[in-house]
């Protein structure tokens, strides 16, 4: 798999083809229908995690303020045929995607979600309404007032709807599933502009396929999640010399491959090179859900000498809570594996040898990130009428590996990106040599030119081909909205 060049993005590249009378067209209808959620005024560089993003200028921008709206547009905007130039589209709900094209669109027609923000527990308090413009700040703020949560983002800045529709990693997943396997209904706006309410009993196809399809079936304008009692949590830190990298793989791995893995689990064992320093970090961030101080089963991290060690206990708002930044370049990739520390020690030999000499221009920060895959994780999909991600629990304990990179100056991104390039492709050959190296990529951690839906296996993916072109016969979703994963 080779990462994308995102400074000439999918977006861009289609809309170089279409002209701005076109454009500019499209954007009066959506004025004349929608009035003044219709404008012209431009994101701001901090409405983006990524410059790759915020460097995309739409023609227009879609601020809907209901459903309805978000229904009108499309239909205006799916009005020709998918394939004539004109009137693509992207949606953006957190925007905290670091590939460019996949939540704004240059020249074309970007979705605003902000407005559509609410979140409202139902009666029985069984589960939350959020709406898709939400990020996950907004939905723990308010869940913690009832002692409640929801399986969703770690980051409070990230949005719900994107983390949703990629399957997502919550601190919860031991216990509950992957976040989308929370979801109990959809409200989303399909191809010809119908709002369709979609749950298991309604849409059983479209209800899995959205769990872990991306953004190839409609607008999703509201999630319904299941809730479940929390309180708060505890949070340890550990940071380490490098030299002792090892040993720490050997503690995280005892943890990831136990075949009696603790749902209240939530760990990574992170990597950090800083080229201008010529630095390696190395710590771990082990959560648990329940209030326990320095539980038991990280007692292997604390046996390692370390520099750093704390202990806290803390809500689920307040840990995801998270500021703002201005945004910087971005490079995302992912590889899945078999539980293995001594693939991890060889992972992390390989990186050094690969980047150690390698510092462009204004510098790069390499981040790593290696997080337990439990096979109880995968357990709780089916119970809850299923995803799309094609993980079966008799695979055993994994571990989703995240290979990024993020700097300031963009000038350096070409030699960046072919440095990310020539070491992902080093260390997968390292997991297949040792046998560790499975087909899963996790979508929200993908590069633009992985193919998450098609790791899923071939009747997941056939699956997601038919469900598609069941709702969207017409390709609306593969073709007007050029950004994220397509299926046909």
């Amino acid at each position: 798999m080779r990462l994308a060049e995102r400074s000439t993005t999918t977006a861009l590249v289609a809309a170089a083809a279409v002209s701005a009378a076109s454009y500019e067209t499209c954007c009066a209808r959506l004025a004349s229908a929608l009035g003044d959620i219709v404008t012209t005024t431009p994101f701001t560089a901090n409405d983006y995690f990524s410059i790759q993003e915020s460097s995309l200028v739409p023609a227009c921008i879609v601020r809907p303020r209901s459903a309805h709206d978000v229904s009108k547009a499309v239909t205006i905007l799916a009005s020709s045929s998918p394939r004539t130039p004109g009137c693509q589209f992207a949606v953006k709900g957190g925007g905290h995607t670091p590939a460019g094209g996949f939540a704004n669109i240059q020249g074309g027609v970007t979705f605003d979600m902000g407005h559509l923000n609410a979140t409202a527990l139902s009666d029985k308090g069984t589960s939350v309404a959020v709406g898709a413009g939400a990020v996950w700040n907004d939905v723990y703020g308010y869940l913690d007032g009832f002692n409640l949560s929801a399986a969703g983002g770690r980051n409070g800045l990230v949005g719900v709807g994107g983390l949703l529709l990629g399957g997502g990693i919550s601190h919860f997943s031991p216990r509950v599933g992957w976040a989308c396997d929370g979801v109990v209904g959809f409200e989303v706006v399909l191809a010809n502009g119908t709002l369709a309410n979609v749950s298991a009993a309604s849409h059983p196809d479209l209800y899995r396929a959205l769990k872990g399809g991306g953004n190839n079936f409609g607008v999703v304008t509201r999630y319904d999640l299941k809730t479940f009692p929390q309180g708060n949590m505890s949070v340890n830190t550990f940071s380490y010399d490098v030299s002792h990298v090892g040993a720490v793989f050997d503690a995280f791995n005892d943890v990831a491959a136990s075949p009696n893995f603790d749902p209240y689990v939530s760990l990574q064992a992170g990597l950090l090179y800083a080229s201008a320093a010529k630095a390696w970090s190395v710590s771990a961030s082990a959560y648990y859900t329940k209030p326990v101080l320095r539980p038991e089963v990280y007692s292997g991290l604390e046996a390692v000498p370390s520099i750093s060690n704390t202990s806290s206990i803390t809500s689920v708002a307040s840990l995801a809570a998270e500021n703002p930044t201005p945004p910087l370049n971005w490079l995302f990739a992912t590889i899945t594996l078999g539980t293995s520390s001594e693939t991890m020690l060889d992972i992390f030999k390989t990186l050094n040898g690969s980047l150690y000499d390698f510092n462009p221009a204004g510098g790069v920060t390499w981040n790593f990130a290696f997080e337990p895959l439990p096979s109880v994780m995968l357990s709780h999909s089916a119970a809850t009428g299923g995803n799309v991600l094609g993980l079966n629990p008799e695979d055993g304990n994994g571990i989703v590996f995240l290979f990024s990179a993020l700097w300031p100056n963009s000038s350096s991104s070409h030699s960046i990106y072919q440095k990310g390039r020539d070491t992902f492709a080093a260390i997968k050959t390292v997991a297949e040599r040792k046998g560790v190296l499975r087909e899963f990529e996790y979508l929200n951690y993908a590069g633009p030119h992985q193919s998450p839906p098609a790791s899923y296996g071939a009747d997941s993916l056939n699956f997601l081909r038919q469900v598609s072109k069941k709702y969207d016969p017409t390709g609306v979703f593969q073709h007007k909205v050029p950004g994220g994963f397509k299926l046909w």
